[in-house]
């Protein structure tokens, strides 16, 4: 079956050049691609992305670091200055 995707320019230049080193066709890496990812059950796939997520665990608590850097620089702006 043909069909047309669009995708990411810098993801279409990495499928092909491995399509390329390995080669085969680009249709028959995407195909193969696909097929892999199908493979998968959704709750695998999901367990998958969580598994990444948690490689950000030592990120958590950025978040209310950079709020508190934020809410001291705006304490430090002058009021007569935006007069």
């Amino acid at each position: 079956m043909k069909t047309t995707l669009e995708m990411p320019d810098a993801i279409f230049r990495r499928a092909k050049a491995v399509a390329a080193e390995e080669g085969i066709p680009l249709r028959q890496f995407v195909s193969r691609a696909v097929e892999n990812e199908l493979r998968h059950p959704p709750e695998a796939r999901r367990r998958r992305l969580l598994k990444l997520a948690g490689g950000l665990r030592h990120l958590k608590g950025e978040r209310a670091r950079m709020n508190r850097i934020v809410e001291q620089e705006f304490e430090r702006i002058d009021p007569e200055m935006w007069k």
